[in-house]
């Protein structure tokens, strides 16, 4: 079992920056494939906003040149730092990490985390 455990999220004016961490624990050892962040606002589906792993990163239209991702692989931690927030990047912001053991053929598992509220307002 994979545990994900967010942090950072606040209450900032529009303009502002935020930083959100993402850190992934187990008693096993584990290998992650990617690390992403997802936001849910009020009446509105899940939607992604940022992945990382492998080499590959890709962030949703809505936040790319505003928000950057990047990973610590040590600390099994992803960052999203968030500059030139907007009201409409309001929403709880959730990690998702993927996970395997030993080689990803054997199986890919998702662990979500509890997430993080980001309120933009002025």
């Amino acid at each position: 079992q994979v545990q994900v455990e967010e942090s950072g999220g606040g209450l900032v004016q529009p303009g502002e920056p935020l930083r959100l961490s993402c850190a992934a624990s187990g008693s096993k050892h584990f290998s992650i494939l990617d690390m992403g962040w997802y936001r849910q606002a009020p009446g509105k589906q899940r939607e992604l906003v940022a992945i990382i792993g492998g080499g590959h990163i890709e962030y949703s239209d809505s936040v790319k040149g505003r928000f950057t991702i990047s990973e610590d692989n040590a600390k099994k931690t992803a960052y999203l730092h968030m500059n030139s927030l907007k009201l409409d990047d309001t929403a709880i912001y959730y990690c998702n990490v993927s996970t395997y053991e030993g080689s990803p053929v054997l199986g890919i598992r998702n662990y979500w985390g509890q997430g993080t509220q980001v309120t933009v307002s002025s």
